[in-house]
């Protein structure tokens, strides 16, 4: 696994999104992997889903965070 969080933030996205984010500026990349990971952090209802499927919790951030910055 990737110790980049840019790279682990895109992974966990679905591919259309992975397209859109990766075309982004290396900064705002960086300000979304960042509130992934917070988003993974504070969130108690991914806490649950990472004990069953922790690529599934990501996945659920990543979408979440995704679609906060499309707002």
């Amino acid at each position: 696994m990737s110790s980049d969080v840019v790279e682990r933030f895109l992974a966990a996205l679905d591919p259309a999104h992975r397209e859109a984010v990766g075309g982004l500026p290396r900064a705002e990349q960086e300000r979304l992997a960042a509130e992934w990971e917070q988003e993974l952090e504070r969130d108690t209802d991914l806490d649950t889903l990472d004990e069953l499927s922790p690529p599934a919790a990501e996945h659920e951030a990543a979408r979440r965070v995704v679609e906060r910055s499309a707002e």
